[in-house]
């Protein structure tokens, strides 16, 4: 089914942009004396010393990113995907829709999904935007903990859709990365719960750079395991 190639291959590259951006950007922080002397000289605010935040959570992904150059790289792949994440929910909810029973029509996860990728464009869009103004610095968080809700939302909307619907597809469908991918979205949200309390309190700085890092990464493993949640060869 053409529609599920459109899936499996939007949901890679969901997964490859913003994994292979902040990674280069990271990249770039930490060895920032390689750009010395050159157009690309790395401003002060986004250089690091020698850091795995993954680990140590020693930077976070705002600060790796927000500076020239690193903007050149995090803004324009952070666009990109969030438009790829509209058209990825919207084909999703067309599939789901498809079987035409009335018990399976749910469009609230295409709803939240797209609501995820306009809070990721917004947040992009102001991210490194230097103000006093402290509406905008609220603003800025509400972007990020909007994208995170709704993605989260979404996820695990399709999923549960997508479990009502395994005994139509187990010809088509993994199930064990269906299993996978429930395991992921509960996680997810598992420790978006638990970690609430530590985030809104003062200090942990750390702890939260190295969540920040990993939540994220997270967060976008769920479609690389979309790309092999179908199986090859295969027509609906």
């Amino acid at each position: 089914m053409n529609q599920i190639t459109q899936i499996r291959k939007l949901s890679l590259w969901i997964f490859l942009i913003p994994l292979i951006s902040i990674n280069f950007c990271l990249f770039i922080s930490v060895n920032h004396n390689l750009f010395d002397n050159t157009i690309f000289y790395v401003d002060h605010i986004g250089r690091s010393g020698f850091s795995i935040p993954y680990l140590d959570g020693s930077l976070s992904i705002s600060r790796a990113s927000r500076t020239y150059p690193q903007f050149l790289i995090f803004k324009p792949s952070m666009f990109i995907t969030s438009i790829l994440l509209c058209f990825f929910w919207i084909k999703n909810s067309s599939f789901v829709n498809s079987f035409g029973q009335e018990k399976h029509k749910n469009n609230n996860f295409m709803i939240y999904g797209v609501l995820s990728a306009v809070f990721l464009f917004l947040h992009s869009m102001m991210l490194g935007i230097n103000t006093d103004v402290q509406i905008l610095k609220f603003l800025k968080r509400i972007f990020l903990l909007g994208f995170i809700i709704f993605e989260i939302m979404a996820q695990t909307i399709l999923v549960y859709n997508f479990y009502k619907l395994k005994e139509k597809l187990t010809n088509f469908i993994n199930l064990k990365v269906l299993k996978l991918k429930i395991i992921l979205v509960l996680g997810l949200s598992l420790v978006a719960l638990f970690s609430i309390p530590l985030l809104i309190k003062s200090g942990n700085v750390h702890f939260k750079h190295a969540l920040e890092w990993n939540y994220f990464i997270a967060v976008i493993f769920f479609y690389l395991l979309t790309r092999f949640f179908w199986k090859k060869n295969n027509s609906i």
